[in-house]
């Protein structure tokens, strides 16, 4: 591949050149509208482009084309060919006079040798393409930015027999055969757009067809298409996909806008799904699904995931971003609106749960780290390396704000402004805040720093009260800590939902309250407190910050059972546990009976619903209680967490046996209250192992054999992949047996192996990258062990340093095949600031080695050498 900076023999010769946000320039040349013509072939596929171009501006540049891989066969300028063009780096320049042309192009590319799934490239025998962020340079010569919105005719031809499906962006306008046992097929796209929204599809699919009917009374095609043995495995994605149209239109006013809804599912992606307009292509992963390999978790996933890419229609391709640096603009508004679906579609307390969960895991480490960016950045040398989740998750906690501090009403007619006014065309993360100051009349000039600042915002949470006067004090304050680039820090916007709640009576004593933090500190007074007052903080995580509160142990315990507000319940139990588990790490002993009494009474609860009690009763990740430490001692951690496991395992151990076998269900449905008693009874079934009990094992083995349902099979496998039992080996060998001719569910064994919590995990992980099945051409089986290994935080931190070995040496192969997947996988090894000097030096150095690989892509490089600057 050409998207290098080295030469083959040779470490890096300088550094890329870094692409700065304040050096966006408006296109000199527009291109209204393109015309491609594909004659489609693995092995080479000949692209005739049409341009209409038109000057921008008073200007004399030339026209230049992006270009990335393909070899230039002609170049005409209004119908004659020409000679002066010429090739700068992989660019086509095209010295023109006047204000409009058509210019012509002819390339050739190679779809089967593209392994980085960038542009046009094959996978599993159909071909499709992935042009989002700068892919569709490697398809034809074109001004590849999103600020050049055009309409697109694509007329697609290839061998009948080989390829008989042909699908492109838009609605069908005519098809055919042709000679030789070909044929063709044209498709128009009306809606001009960014060419990082093109897509085509060529292959023998099957496809699961249904049609919506939308407010408007048009009734909408849909087809999901896949291989014709999964076609049985598509309705759920299907039916999710409807209550998603009915869904953006009851909330949001959008309908869709063309005849025609493709989705296609293809196993090699590296992304989990691109919202092309009209054609939205697919990582299998988020498609394909049946009780006997698909978990509860991937079909909450795959609605998740098809929501996500159809709300893109309108907050992604309809209004799409004027420059890379506005990313978040449409992701992470979109993962706001795929939120607020999935919590309208089940739980809305677990739904926001799971998503805190995700920010703490990912995007939290994110911003206290090397790699730490602002949502809208300054900077980059790859924009691939910002598809991060402070772009997306963290941009939908901004997003949650100012529609908390706006409320629903003006929240809902600002994003209607925001849609109407920006309608084709590429607006920014500043177009989008002015229409919520317009709609709402609210000032959201400092909130802005939300969009430049990164860091996590640190609150301190005190409470004083005066039992003779009645009168409590809460005092708050805010610090935002260094992040690279950015050593000082100006006070943030953070809108707080508290309540203070009667020590004594657990009664409510307060209404509860938003208040916005604007200051460094700030101080408010409650009169006629009447009691010693519990403060419940960032009710419905609020907002995206780390909260430290004088609450004790006694104080988090009444609140995860008395508070109402959900978030906050569950919050006061973690905070409990979180607190125990940081002692113990740090002490080597704690008090373990708060959080047994604390978990005991969840248990004893008969008005909470099964999946809220199973993830009030989930302990924080050892990585999470990591990232409480001023340096991270992975053993400790372990220790500290298995001991709090095994005294609430066996502290309640009659409680678990009896919970898990009230919990066993008959035949599996997928319903809410048979989700959340599935998630319950796998908790149970865990504890019961965590407090030894000799039955264990045979339980699990008994659970794995007799379930009818994967969520009950891989929770069962789990807790036996991560202990000593006699069974252990006998349930990976079935599973291996019964799915490995299932590319996704064989992606599960490898996971579960390497997250394993055993001390021998990183010596599996070494043998299974050498398994006949395991590949990194492939970037789902890529993250399945070598991205769970390296958020394994006991395993990949083997003090004897062969987990950062194995990720290095890994990374080095994978970037000479996918430089993107290949740099995603890189961040565990740089936060070696906060490990031990002895782990640091090793990471460190696994680093500088990466760095000094001859012929490294942009990609790691940048994600590589931050890491060691920051």
């Amino acid at each position: 591949m050409l998207d290098v900076f080295a030469s083959a023999t040779q470490g890096p010769l300088a550094t890329p050149p870094v692409v700065r946000r304040t050096d966006y320039r408006p296109p000199a040349w527009l291109v209204p509208d393109i015309a491609l013509d594909f004659d489609l072939d693995p092995a080479t596929t000949r692209v005739a482009a049409r341009l209409e171009v038109r000057r921008n501006g008073g200007h004399d540049a030339p026209l230049r084309l992006d270009g990335a891989g393909q070899t230039p066969l002609a170049v005409r300028v209004d119908g004659q060919a020409i000679n002066d063009w010429r090739i700068e780096g992989e660019d086509l320049v095209v010295p023109l006079g006047g204000d409009a042309h058509v210019v012509e192009t002819e390339v050739e590319i190679e779809p089967d040798r593209n392994t980085q799934l960038m542009g046009l490239y094959a996978s599993g025998g159909n071909l499709c393409t992935q042009c989002e962020a700068e892919g569709f340079r490697r398809i034809t010569f074109f001004p590849d930015r999103p600020d050049i919105l055009s309409r697109y005719v694509v007329r697609l031809s290839a061998d009948k027999s080989r390829f008989p499906v042909l699908l492109a962006n838009g609605d069908p306008v005519a098809s055919g055969d042709l000679p030789g046992g070909r044929h063709w097929a044209e498709w128009r796209d009306p809606f001009p757009k960014p060419s990082y929204l093109f897509a085509l599809v060529a292959g023998d699919l099957a496809v699961n067809r249904g049609t919506f009917t939308t407010r408007s009374g048009r009734e909408v095609q849909l087809g999901i298409w896949v291989r014709a043995a999964d076609l049985p495995r598509t309705d759920h994605a299907l039916h999710a996909l409807k209550l998603s149209m009915a869904w953006d239109e009851r909330v949001y006013g959008r309908e869709y806008d063309l005849d025609v809804f493709n989705i296609v599912a293809v196993d090699d992606f590296n992304f989990g799904a691109m919202e092309n307009k009209g054609l939205n292509i697919f990582n299998s992963r988020y498609i394909l699904a049946d009780p006997d390999t698909a978990t509860d978790y991937d079909y909450d996933g795959i609605a998740a995931v098809v929501a996500h890419e159809y709300f893109h229609n309108w907050s992604g391709n309809r209004v799409t971003c004027r420059d890379w640096f506005q990313l978040s603009l449409k992701e992470g508004f979109t993962v706001y609106r795929d939120q607020g679906f999935s919590a309208d579609q089940g739980s809305a307390a677990v739904k926001r749960i799971e998503d805190v969960r995700g920010l703490r895991a990912a995007q939290f480490p994110e911003d206290a780290g090397p790699l730490a960016h602002p949502v809208r950045p300054d900077e980059y040398l790859e924009i691939s390396n910002f598809y991060t989740a402070t772009i997306y998750n963290k941009g939908a906690e901004l997003i949650r704000m100012m529609a908390t501090i706006l409320g629903p009403q003006a929240f809902r007619a600002a994003t209607d402004l925001y849609f109407d006014r920006f309608d084709g065309t590429a607006a920014t993360c500043e177009d989008f805040v002015l229409c919520m100051e317009e709609a709402s009349g609210r000032d959201l000039s400092q909130f802005r720093r939300w969009y430049s600042q990164a860091g996590t915002p640190r609150i301190a949470a005190s409470i004083e009260h005066q039992p003779g006067g009645g009168r409590a004090t809460l005092r708050l304050g805010q610090h935002v800590p260094a992040t690279p680039g950015q050593p000082e820090k100006q006070p943030m916007v953070i809108p707080l939902r508290l309540r203070l709640f009667g020590a004594e009576t657990g009664r409510p004593l307060t209404d509860e309250q938003l208040v916005l933090l604007d200051q460094p500190a700030e101080t408010i007074v409650f009169e006629a407190i009447t009691e010693r007052p519990v403060l419940s903080i960032n009710r419905g995580f609020s907002a995206p910050v780390i909260v430290e509160s004088d609450r004790s142990a006694a104080d988090l315990a009444f609140l995860s059972a008395h508070d109402d507000d959900p978030f906050a319940r569950y919050e006061a139990m973690q905070q409990l546990m979180l607190d125990t588990m940081v002692a113990g790490a740090i002490e080597g002993v704690a008090d373990h009976r708060p959080v047994v009494s604390a978990v005991l009474n969840t248990l004893e609860d008969a008005e909470l619903d099964y999946a809220f009690m199973a993830e009030v009763m989930l302990l924080p990740a050892e990585s999470f209680v990591g990232d409480q430490l001023a340096v991270v001692d992975p053993e400790a951690v372990h220790r500290a967490r298995e001991a709090l496991r095994r005294a609430i395992g066996r502290g309640l151990l009659d409680s678990w046996r009896h919970l898990y076998d009230v919990l066993q269900q008959g035949p599996y449905a997928y319903t809410p209250e048979a989700k959340g008693k599935r998630r319950l009874r796998g908790v149970a079934l865990g504890y019961i192992a965590a407090a030894g009990d000799p039955e264990a094992g045979a339980l699990a083995f008994r659970q794995f054999e007799a379930a009818d349902n994967m969520t009950d099979r891989q929770s069962a496998m789990t807790v036996l992949a991560n202990g000593d039992f006699a069974e252990r080996e006998a349930a990976l060998d079935i599973f291996y047996n019964r799915y490995s001719d299932n590319g996704l569910v064989l992606d599960k064994w490898f996971q579960t192996q390497a997250l394993s919590t055993r001390g021998d995990t990183a010596a599996v992980v070494e043998t299974l990258a050498a398994h006949p099945d395991f590949t990194l051409a492939n970037p789902n089986r890529a993250r399945s062990l070598i991205g769970a290994f390296g958020a394994n935080q006991r395993a990949f931190h083997a003090a004897d340093g062969r987990g950062y070995r194995f990720l290095a040496d890994q990374l080095i192969a994978l970037d000479r095949l996918n430089p993107q997947t290949a740099a995603k996988l890189l961040p565990p090894l740089g936060r070696w600031r906060r490990f031990d000097e002895h782990r640091g030096t090793q990471m460190r150095a696994e680093l500088e080695r990466i760095v000094a690989t001859p012929g490294l892509s942009k990609d790691l490089f940048e994600q590589a050498s931050k890491s060691l600057e920051g």
